[in-house]
């Protein structure tokens, strides 16, 4: 994937995070996820006082897309927390992640607001995803 696409992903997930509802925990977390037609979704963490309805920015941008119909899906940004660390997603986020994408190719971007980024593949963050 070429620098100036992951910058794009990187900068659409600041500014979702901007938009998280996190009044309990104020761990604020965007994400950006790139659709194979070239869409991008964005989604931002949505938390509750009962915590279990609390949704991640992952699926929020995954549930977002997959509620209109897309189904192929390239990479993901994720910008949370401080800012100046690297959020990577939790492991009911892999899960949905390995559920719509090819865990070979799917590429989990993690970047702090600072500039400073690591490239994944999913395969490497979730390498046992449960399938059927």
């Amino acid at each position: 994937m070429d620098k100036e696409t992951i910058e794009k992903l990187i900068s659409e997930a600041a500014c979702a995070k901007g938009f998280s509802y996190s009044p309990y925990s104020n761990f604020k977390v965007g994400a950006a996820l790139l659709a194979g037609n070239g869409k991008i979704y964005s989604g931002c963490n949505i938390e509750n006082a009962a915590y279990s309805p609390t949704n991640c920015a992952e699926r929020t941008a995954f549930f977002k897309a997959v509620s209109e119909g897309v189904r192929g899906f390239e990479a993901m940004a994720i910008v949370g927390g401080d800012g100046e660390k690297l959020c990577p997603p939790c492991g009911v986020c892999l899960q949905v992640m390995a559920e719509f994408c090819d865990p070979q190719t799917f590429l989990v971007i993690l970047a702090s607001e600072a500039g400073d980024f690591k490239v994944y593949l999913l395969k490497d963050l979730l390498p046992m995803a449960f399938k059927l």
